[in-house]
């Protein structure tokens, strides 16, 4: 019962720590990691073991640190004002058991979180509604000591809005106010018509619902409607005989009473308008959607531009893939399953990828790929052949690739013993033409931003295809590089400055080319350098300062090739992870170097993996 009740109470746990150490999970604003069950992890555990009870005695919020530098831990609990000792000491003490995070946060980074389901009302209402609560909350939030506040407005008879608003009770008002003035602007600008979520900064806290979410609410009411005004006064008449005053209070309540029936009446039949009113704008509209759903499917680029002429039909799809048959599946993609099919009339075998139902960015994905690919034309990237659409179902369809991934022959003994030294080079140089071609030749200017080897399809000629581009960026003319709080990647292929800071611009891709063309010489993938050695970068690094770097080279294939063309090769691919991007090369620069027998004047530095750094 106590953890049941603590879970309807709010309560947040953040753990800060100006300086973290060695490999292991979560990053940090400088890239660096805490040894799991080092000091610093000891530090970590014994203040969270504390935060509860400290939180719990202190009126609900407690902030201390414990250890010394570098492993010193700093961290933080707080619950709304007015809980229970018993459940604020619960709900921290849960809290605490899930935070695994570790970082150095003022106001920057923000955890948000968002419903799925949008506001299906007159959503210009809502907004006006949403907005004088949340304005309300943020002032009345600000200017008490406490930094909280929790209120309810109603968005019609049956529907209410809860919102709720906390800073930590050690800042000043100022910071509070703008701080959650910041996370209601970050909220709106992603999830403006979602149907609630919340926004976590390290000293403040801001949700909202449609649905009550914490005791808080038990003890607001809503303030009653305002009564009708008074009708004015009759005028004041001289007295008139008893016999005309009893005729007039007759007649007078009878011409109330009737008109009290016709407004009655009225009111009744404008009710009932207004009802049929709203029953068939909702079918109208729900009706309108599914058409749309069904029908076509329009991805605005520029404001302009509407795919059309790629779209299948739906059940053309279904009869190819065997009814999106397990025996047709064939691995899987980002954000969902991908099945071999075959189109009739004519035969022809295709790749047909079916968004999950489940995955929140499924919808972005699907409208971001289809606008990226569906006009690029290029040999080392995949072709896009078109889409189709139905109810919730999203299926995007290729062509397609036999010999599958790059992954699947790293992963496989036998297939990799398949790769000659000239099979690699050519994969190598492939994937750098493609690139090449997004970044420079392409208009706009695209970022692939989670290159790895399950995005590489090999054709039966093992020349390779660059696939998936759900989570690629455009770029505008003139833009170099952009920021951004959400972080899509596979970890080992981000670089330090995206992973840790949003960062991303071309040189993300180079940095992720990198790690590519070095799995691709050893014939293994990143991940299997992490346990219990170091990564796959700072193995690189360290053979290529040892002056040894073909140690690197897979064993399949050390009795033929050519060590001054692989060497050159694993000076490119570290020249390429290096932590600065500005220490790496355009891709331009890269397929001269590779295409060139000069020698390479840059010297690589440090990589920027997760281990060389130490």
């Amino acid at each position: 019962m106590k953890q049941r009740s603590s879970s309807l109470i709010l309560c947040f746990v953040l753990i800060v720590s100006f300086v973290a150490s060695v490999s292991a999970q979560t990053c940090v604003h400088n890239g660096k990691n805490f040894i799991p069950n080092g000091t610093y992890d000891a530090n970590r555990r014994l203040i969270l073991s504390s935060l509860p009870s400290n939180a719990a005695a202190q009126d609900g919020f407690y902030s201390g640190s414990i250890g010394q530098e570098p492993s010193r831990v700093y961290a933080a609990g707080m619950c709304i004002p007015g809980a229970e000792a018993n459940d604020c000491s619960a709900c921290i003490k849960l809290k605490a058991h899930l935070t695994g995070s570790a970082g150095y946060w003022e106001i920057v980074p923000q955890y948000l979180v968002m419903n799925t389901a949008n506001i299906n009302s007159n959503i210009t209402e809502f907004k006006k509604i949403w907005e004088g609560l949340i304005h309300g909350i943020i002032a009345a939030a600000s200017a008490q000591k406490n930094g909280y506040k929790a209120d309810v407005a109603a968005l019609t008879p049956f529907q209410n809005i809860y919102a709720l608003m906390q800073c930590t009770p050690d800042i000043s008002s100022g910071d509070c106010d703008n701080c959650l003035r910041q996370s209601v602007i970050d909220y709106q600008s992603c999830c403006g018509e979602k149907t609630g979520g919340y926004v976590m900064r390290p000293i403040c806290f801001f949700r909202w619902q449609l649905l009550t979410f914490s005791k808080a609410f038990g003890n607001i009411t809503l303030a009653p409607p305002s009564p009708p005004p008074s009708p004015p006064p009759l005028l004041q008449r001289q007295p008139s005989s008893a016999s005309d005053q009893a005729k007039k209070t007759d007649t007078g309540s009878r011409n109330i009473s009737l008109r009290t029936i016709i407004a009655i009446v009225v009111a009744v039949i404008v009710f009932i308008i207004i009802i049929i009113i709203i029953i068939v704008v909702v079918f109208a509209r729900r009706s309108a959607r599914r058409v749309k759903s069904d029908q076509q499917v329009e991805f605005n680029q520029t404001g302009i531009t509407t795919v059309r002429s790629l779209q299948f039909d739906f059940k053309t799809i279904e009869v190819a893939t065997n009814n999106f048959s397990e025996r047709n599946k064939i691995g899987r993609g980002g954000f969902g399953d991908v099945f071999k099919g075959t189109l009739m009339p004519g035969g022809r075998d295709v790749a047909v990828k079916r968004l999950s139902r489940t995955s929140e960015q499924g919808e972005k994905e699907f409208k971001n790929e289809v606008i990226v690919i569906a006009k690029l034309q290029h040999g080392n990237l995949v072709r896009l052949l078109g889409y189709s659409v139905k109810g919730e179902e999203r299926v995007l369809v290729y062509e397609f690739v036999p010999n599958k991934s790059l992954d699947s022959f790293l992963s496989d003994p036998i297939k990799q013993a398949q790769l000659s030294w000239t099979k690699r080079f050519n994969i190598i140089m492939g994937i750098a033409r493609g690139i090449l071609y997004l970044h420079q030749d392409s208009r706009p200017k695209i970022i692939h931003g989670d290159l790895k080897a399950d995005y590489i399809l090999l054709e039966a000629d093992m020349n390779p295809k660059i696939s998936d581009f759900g989570t690629a960026r455009i770029f505008g003319i003139g833009q170099t590089s952009s920021i951004t709080e959400r972080i899509f990647g596979t970890e080992g292929y981000m670089p330090p400055e995206y992973r840790c800071e949003g960062i991303f611009s071309v040189k993300t891709d180079v940095y992720s080319f990198g790690v590519l063309v070095l799995e691709i010489i050893c014939g293994k993938k990143n991940r299997s350098f992490y346990s219990p050695g170091p990564d796959l970068v700072t193995y690189a690094w360290r053979l290529w300062r040892e002056e040894t770097p073909l140690k690197l080279v897979d064993q399949t294939i050390l009795e033929n090739f050519p060590a001054e063309e692989v060497t050159r090769c694993i000076h490119v691919a570290l020249l390429c992870v290096q932590h600065e991007p500005t220490d790496r090369p355009h891709v331009s620069t890269i397929v001269s170097m590779l295409t060139s027998t000069t020698i390479i004047s840059h010297v690589p530095q440090t990589p920027g993996s997760l281990d060389s750094l130490y």
